[in-house]
């Protein structure tokens, strides 16, 4: 059976609901990458070197990364002729098969949240202005609200003119309350009041902004300490999670992002947001396998459930949709 049946076969068993999400959410990317393979694969009689040079391409151009690209192919070279594949319309499955197992390298689910069950979970978010931080962890919250938790939400960006505000308006839209001080406070200062009202009103999860400025790192680094440090002080083994936000329209620039928040802080997720916008959807690859950070969730849209948590099967069913359809119904 070929991968793409048994893709086919994984995606069935999950909720159509999430699975046309990420196909919707993944349309640009598809039709730009896709198109470009099926194109590929049209032109060649053969598979050989120049077929997986032009391969290589539009695995770049796709950004994939440079060394996930090399991996890629290496891997793609030697399942090809392990399998002795002649015929370049059956490469298609096998680069969706290597896609799903780079990504899932890292072995344990990769989407799965380190949440407490009997005390306080705290989620630390960090990431630049402008990249859809504060609108996610809205998001969050009202998934989490969903689920029946008890949340509250930190306003720890006491730097950026409007942040404080702009939570509150989605604390108000979710139902949330947020704990906050006046702009220009100290951060790790809302941290404390934070976890105090947390602790007292029995939540369940606490989320915590944070300011997003890169231009002077030092600050950056110290300042996110300092936050952590008293979250840590106040409870133990927290945080739990800290999820850096980046935008997946801005390409390598969130490569490079996602590498100063790694040396600031000690990254435990990313957020991938506003994935529905951009044709370069293969930064997903990129970020696992060059930092080795897991992608948590993904942001397929503007609605408030288009939030998603990150799975690497329905990600590469988003890729290759129309032919896993066509091969499964022939």
């Amino acid at each position: 059976m070929s991968f793409f049946k048994k893709l086919k076969e994984k995606i069935t068993k999950q909720t159509d609901s999430v699975t046309e999400k990420f196909k919707e959410g993944l349309a640009k990317t598809r039709n730009n990458f896709s198109g470009k393979v099926n194109d590929l694969v049209a032109r060649y009689r053969k598979v050989d070197e120049d077929f997986f040079e032009e391969l290589e391409e539009i695995l770049i151009q796709a950004d994939v990364g440079f060394d996930t690209v090399m991996k890629l192919v290496e891997e793609l070279k030697l399942e090809v002729k392990r399998k002795n594949i002649q015929d370049p319309q059956e490469v298609q499955s096998v680069i969706s098969e290597k896609l799903v197992e780079i990504y899932e390298a890292g072995g344990k689910k990769t989407s799965e949240l380190n949440m407490q069950t009997d005390s306080l979970t705290v989620i630390l978010f960090v990431g630049v202005n402008g990249v859809g931080k504060t609108t996610t962890i809205g998001k969050l919250a009202h998934k989490f609200k969903n689920e029946g938790k008890n949340v509250l939400m930190a306003a720890g960006d006491t730097f950026r003119a409007g942040a404080i505000e702009q939570l509150e308006v989605w604390g108000e839209r979710v139902g949330v309350d947020v704990i906050k001080q006046g702009p220009g406070s100290d951060p790790a200062a809302v941290m404390f009041d934070a976890i105090q009202a947390a602790k007292s009103r029995n939540a369940d999860i606490l989320i915590c902004d944070t300011a997003g400025r890169l231009q002077n790192k030092v600050n950056l680094m110290k300042e996110l300490e300092k936050v952590k440090r008293v979250i840590e002080r106040e409870v133990p083994g927290a945080p739990h999670e800290v999820l850096l936000v980046l935008d997946a329209t801005t390409g390598q620039n969130a490569m490079i992002q996602a590498k100063t928040f790694k040396e600031a802080t000690n990254v435990s997720g990313i957020v991938l947001t506003k994935l529905d916008g951009t044709a370069k959807g293969g930064i997903v690859l990129a970020i696992r396998n060059e930092l080795d950070i897991p992608v948590k969730f993904v942001g397929l849209g503007e609605k408030m459930d288009d939030l998603q948590e990150f799975n690497a099967e329905q990600y590469v069913y988003g890729l290759f949709a129309d032919m896993v359809e066509r091969e499964t119904e022939e």
